[in-house]
């Protein structure tokens, strides 16, 4: 609103497991601390944050995806910006990277490339979703 203190945009991510797998992007210019995350972007007007994770999801990687479930919210503790985590599932494509701009690379990463890529605890909803649908590590083994 007009005379209203900006604040930064609301953002919407997209948590997206397949095949035990679950996809990340570095980011060119790393937020804060963070490089590698899930793709995502800002909300943008009469968009709810299941549509913008799908369409972050397209322009950044051109996977197309089905959001299965909002995962939770919070204000991250390193941006200050407000996030959506949506639990999404492939449907088509073969993930790249498209937004040449933003995103220097992606990986499908099991637990411990994950955990080399992000060495800080997720949020919790999402690191609960992340260990029931994330395959053991090869070190873990299948126990």
């Amino acid at each position: 609103m007009a005379g209203q203190p900006t604040s930064p945009s609301a953002i919407a991510a997209a948590v997206i497991v397949a095949a035990g797998r679950v996809l990340m992007v570095r980011r060119r210019v790393a937020e804060a601390q963070l490089s590698w995350q899930f793709p995502a972007g800002a909300i943008e007007d009469q968009e709810t944050a299941t549509q913008a994770a799908v369409r972050e999801t397209v322009e950044e990687t051109g996977l197309r995806v089905t959001p299965i479930d909002v995962l939770g919210s919070r204000v991250h503790p390193a941006t200050g910006r407000h996030m959506t985590y949506v639990a999404c599932q492939v449907e088509e494509g073969t993930a790249t990277v498209c937004d040449t701009e933003e995103l220097a690379e992606l990986a499908w990463c099991d637990r411990s490339t994950l955990a080399a890529h992000v060495p800080y605890p997720f949020f919790e909803p999402v690191a609960a979703y992340l260990d029931a649908h994330l395959a053991p590590s090869p070190e873990q083994g299948t126990s």
